[in-house]
């Protein structure tokens, strides 16, 4: 191969024939790769499949994880965005009692206050932007009593007291990381009078505190005369889950509820619809109505409303929910609650489906494992499960597939747990397995 560099042109072909970019983007792997130097083709073309690689794509998830924060968290079917209506476009603010302009909020607020008890709700586009509104709009200016244990860190670094100054808010500590009581939000109201304009309580929902601790119920501090926000994370709708068919599952253990919350005492209750609540990414305020109008009528709320496709979506998941379908309906609800005995079945059936040889050579055998609910609920729950299990590190090549299947790495071994992957992908997974090289 000859050391001078090929034309732009003539790499960009090359690229273009060896992958799906578009043309644009085949130019742009072909001058990088010629900036670099070396083996210009090998290069451009690794730069387009690494480029390919990034972009976002279907994928098998099989790390157990139902709620993997990498891979979109809460799946749901396509359908779920548009109703199968094609390319017509939706009523999402048009009116059609009266024929005027309507409001995105009204049907999801209906659905969310039967299903949670509140007198109305709103949505935007995720928890923290919840959070960030209500204090924003009620609390601007003024304090906000926080438990010094609930001072937390969520994802992406985010930290409640940097949200709550972005707010315009002052932090008010309360009490210790591990004891809080009642008391000390007296005292801190008495020293600071008219200024602390809500309680806020923040579940620790990707971590816990046990031994030593204690903190008040929040019928004791609604009591205190300050409305009182909880931000109960996760998304969980009702601790008595009436659509799932017998008791609550047992992993659900102590997780708050919204409609619990609200019940016991607190004015709103913020939430994410992505999470336990398996719809899309969004971050839901519920509670007293004078106090989401308030925040439905301050500024912040234009620019953190979500998409059309957003409210489309959860107005599906919500009638799932009303209509007692959740388990069926919402694929988060229907991995979480489908049997562990039914989960094996499939292992074995991917296992049987490889062959005597093949699988035997890749040491395929079926093995119980333990989900979670994953994306910081339920910090601490196992669902049992069962997977699939080879040897060796095979993670990377079932990654390289059409379909990428995202496994887990245990020491010398691949598990590929299926509680975490539709069963309309257990096909895929055998096809993804029966592709593997085996040395």
């Amino acid at each position: 191969m000859s050391d001078r560099p090929p034309s732009v042109d003539s790499l960009a072909r090359v690229v273009t024939a060896g992958s799906s970019l578009p043309h644009a983007l085949a130019v742009r792997c072909a001058r990088l790769a010629i900036a670099s130097g070396g083996d210009f083709e090998s290069l451009a073309l690794s730069l387009a499949r690494g480029l390919e690689l990034s972009f976002v794509q279907p994928v098998i998830n099989a790390t157990g994880v139902l709620l993997h924060t990498n891979l979109g968290r809460a799946p749901l079917d396509s359908s779920f965005f548009g109703f199968d209506a094609g390319a017509r476009p939706t009523s999402l603010e048009f009116d059609l009692n009266t024929g005027n302009r309507g409001s995105r909020l009204a049907a999801v607020a209906a659905l969310l206050a039967e299903l949670t008890g509140a007198e109305d709700a709103l949505v935007v586009n995720n928890n923290a932007a919840a959070v960030l509104l209500v204090v924003g709009a009620l609390a601007a200016g003024r304090d906000v009593a926080v438990s010094r244990g609930e001072s937390v860190e969520i994802g992406g670094g985010f930290r409640i007291p940097e949200v709550l100054e972005q707010s315009g808010a002052r932090l008010v500590d309360v009490g210790t990381t591990n004891k809080t009581r009642a008391s000390d939000y007296a005292r801190a109201m008495a020293k600071h009078g008219n200024d602390i304009a809500l309680i806020l309580r923040v579940h620790p929902s990707n971590f816990h505190i046990e031994g030593f601790t204690q903190q008040p119920s929040l019928g004791e501090l609604s009591a205190l005369g300050v409305p009182v926000v909880s931000d109960i994370g996760s998304g969980l709708l009702d601790a008595r889950c009436p659509w799932v068919e017998g008791p609550a599952p047992a992993w659900l253990h102590g997780e708050p509820a919204a409609r619990q919350t609200l019940a016991d005492g607190a004015a709103l209750v913020a939430f994410s619809g992505d999470k336990l609540m398996g719809g899309p990414q969004c971050g839901i305020v519920a509670g007293r109505a004078d106090l989401v109008a308030s925040c439905r009528a301050h500024p912040l709320m234009r620019a953190l409303r979500p998409g059309g496709q957003t409210f489309i979506a959860l107005q599906q998941v919500l009638l799932a929910f009303a209509t007692k379908r959740a388990c069926t309906d919402v694929p988060f609800w229907a991995m979480a609650t489908a049997s562990v005995e039914s989960v094996y079945e499939r292992a074995q059936a991917v296992v049987a489906s490889l062959g005597t040889a093949l699988g035997g050579s890749l040491g395929a055998r079926v093995e119980a494992t333990d989900a979670v609910p994953g994306a910081g609920s339920t910090p601490g729950a196992t669902i049992p499960s069962a997977g699939v299990v080879v040897d060796g590190d095979r993670c990377a090549q079932l990654r390289s597939r059409p379909v990428p299947v995202i496994a887990r790495r245990e020491g010398d071994r691949t598990v590929l747990d299926l509680r975490s992957v539709a069963p309309a992908d257990d096909a895929a997974v055998v096809e993804s397995l029966s592709s593997l090289t085996v040395s």
